[in-house]
């Protein structure tokens, strides 16, 4: 029998650094996740089990068993399980591979999260949390259906490495054994385990037994007690879904979506519902309160468990509700299809496509149910994942406006505080308007401030604020009953016909001294054009339609994605003295070489109004300080 020393991945080390070190006030919550992973290791060998019954080995029924050995020092949670094989022990305890997980390790550090257990649960390493416990952990697993008894020992004092063994085990499933340090004995005794269990894992559906002493009339001499072990179920093992509405209070709803989710912080609404007709099932679903540090990342789990007639099927089922909804959680317990339906088959099955219809529906109805009666909640909620939501109007194309409807936004009329509806943008726009304006940005107050906004302040036409980087990409051409949205910042503006024809008086008058600007950057830009959105501002850069707007065109290039290079148009406000004045000299002196610079410098100012560099910021900052020099010469002069 030959035993490996092998050392955790880079990831883990950290990880078990935090932990031994206390990173949590609420350290019971080891055992929730333990018995959490063997009720999970319990689900995985029943339903294998409904296909292949050498799963079973005659096992009498599925059970998580506590053992307390006080003499030891030692806490055992056992399960009967799928368990696992060598390479499956190493792979699971010795490595953590997920995307996000150096995020996950900087929140974990930040002081300002310390007392969140839920984040080990979210982020799928509970086992460790241990390691706040025990000074060693001892993990005997064999995995169900083998012909032998061969298993394997997982042993680990937290020390960076770790060592596994191949041995012997009676029984399919999995021993976690942890040798508490002095401190933590408290852990040992049957009313702090019996309570942890009851807080955090009473909804386990399997029973988690343990056994207890009690006294009892001794039948050999009357009139004493005497002690005797019995083993006790310390769960309810309530079906809580398939209970009625009205025999549920909040704290069980919030106790079984803590216990479901790992997140303590209670759900912003619970959905609850029997569906009857066509497709007969129970949904209980939960909108959190707030996302999850890792939602946003590749292998964020979607979907809500599912059951048929109370058996778990599978942890995660995804074709049971959009992407764009995938902050949901919970679970659907069906009465239809077959046990044994196996992924490939959910995803061609009519009657998952039924209930997806069914649940996307009741979750948007909720929401717009949510915005009208309690706007301040749904707010919060929409702080948290209107982001996600809104992806729905790009890939539904049925519920596009109902989801339209539940967006927010800020706007050149609300200003810091309050948020608008496309429905109230609709309602306020003016006489003749035909778009629904719009401007990107990444800071509020900044984008407020933007010289693109200002004709649209000027004639008072209401422009909606866009933050999220995804926004151009998913509304630049959506329309929302019947009006089209519009950038701003993209393609030409002209609001009023009198400010057509004042533009092709400036052009008359500025043809040829634009020509020259045009020559002089024709390597920059595709065009330079007189502006009809600009009133103060000297110049901007504006993409023309069609082109990426430059906020989308920065977000890919962060993602590593190639994007072609593509120019954008100069615009000039023909009404400002500086434009003027150039022109003044141009006509004295169209080779004047000084035009050149100024050109120039037109074009680097339009890249900061933009938030871009200019071009060439050494030569940017010389031309100012020429022009400064000059100006103060000349003012000495007078």
């Amino acid at each position: 029998m030959t035993t490996e020393r092998l050392e955790f991945k880079t990831e883990v080390k950290q990880l078990l650094d935090l932990m031994i070190h206390s990173l949590y006030s609420h350290k019971e919550v080891f055992l929730r996740e333990l018995i959490s992973n063997a009720s999970d290791a319990i689900d995985r060998a029943r339903y294998e089990s409904l296909t292949n019954t050498d799963i079973l080995e005659n096992d009498k029924g599925w059970r998580i068993k506590i053992i307390a050995d006080k003499n030891r020092g030692t806490l055992t949670v056992s399960d009967n399980g799928i368990g696992m094989d060598h390479d499956e022990i190493v792979e699971a305890l010795g490595t953590i591979a997920r995307s996000g997980t150096k995020e996950f390790l900087a929140v974990l550090s930040n002081k300002e999260v310390k007392d969140n257990p839920e984040l080990i649960g979210q982020f799928g390493v509970g086992f460790y949390s241990s390691f706040m416990v025990a000074d060693r952990i001892t993990v005997l697993s064999r995995k169900a259906g083998r012909k032998d008894k061969q298993a394997v020992r997982w042993e680990s004092t937290g020390d960076g490495t770790f060592t596994v063994e191949d041995v012997e085990k009676e029984a399919k499933g999995t021993d976690v054994t942890l040798h508490l340090v002095d401190d933590e004995k408290q852990y040992l005794d049957q009313w702090e385990i019996e309570g942890i269990v009851k807080k955090y894992s009473d909804f386990i559906e399997h029973p988690i037994v343990m056994d207890v002493e009690r006294q009892v009339d001794s039948e050999l001499k009357k009139g004493e007690k005497v002690k005797v072990s019995e083993e006790k179920t310390l769960n309810s093992m309530k079906a809580l879904w398939l209970k009625d509405k009205s025999e549920l209070t909040n704290d069980e709803y919030d106790e079984f979506y803590k216990h479901m989710t790992h997140d303590f912080t209670p759900p912003a609404k619970v959905i609850h519902y029997r569906a009857e007709g066509t497709s007969e099932f129970t949904a209980l679903l939960y909108i959190p309160a707030r996302a999850p540090i890792n939602i946003l990342y590749k292998d964020y789990k979607v979907g809500p468990t599912l059951y048929v007639k109370r058996v778990q099927i599978m942890d995660h089922c995804e074709d049971l509700i959009p992407q764009y909804l995938r902050f949901v959680r919970g679970l659907v317990d069906s009465s239809d299809l077959p046990l044994n339906v196996s992924r490939e088959i959910l995803q061609h099955n009519r009657q998952i496509e039924i209930m997806k219809t069914n649940i996307t529906k009741k979750v948007l109805d909720t929401l717009a149910d949510m915005k009208k009666e309690s706007y301040e909640d749904y707010l919060k909620f929409y702080g948290e994942f209107g982001r996600i939501l809104k992806e729905g109007i790009h890939f539904d194309y049925l519920k596009k406006e109902t989801i339209a409807d539940l967006l927010v936004f800020p706007s050149t009329k609300t200003g810091q505080e309050k948020f608008t509806t496309l429905s109230e943008y609709v309602q306020g726009m003016k006489e003749g308007q035909e778009a629904i304006y719009y401007i990107t940005g990444t800071s509020l107050d900044e984008t407020l401030k933007s010289p693109y906004l200002e004709v649209f302040r000027e004639k008072e036409y209401e422009v909606l604020v866009l933050l999220d980087e995804i926004d151009d990409f998913i509304l630049s051409n959506f329309e929302y009953q019947g009006k089209k949205m519009k950038s701003i910042t993209r393609g030409d503006v002209s609001l009023d016909k009198s400010e057509k024809d004042e533009k092709e008086k400036a052009q008359k008058k500025y043809g040829k001294f634009i020509d020259l600007m045009k020559d002089i950057l024709k390597d920059e830009v595709k065009d330079v054009r007189l502006s009809g959105r600009l009133t103060d501002t000297i110049c901007c850069l504006v993409a023309d339609e069609g082109d990426l707007d430059p906020q989308m065109e920065k977000l890919l290039k962060s993602m590593g994605q190639e994007v072609p290079p593509m120019k954008r148009i100069l615009e000039i406000n023909p009404a400002h003295p500086l434009f003027a004045s150039m022109s003044a000299i141009f006509d004295k002196d169209k080779k004047s070489t000084v035009l050149e610079d100024y050109v120039r410098l037109l074009y680097d100012q339009a890249l900061v109004v933009e938030g871009s560099k200019p071009k060439d910021p050494g030569l940017f900052s010389k031309l100012i300080a020429k022009l400064m020099l000059e100006n103060t010469a000349a003012r000495q002069a007078e």
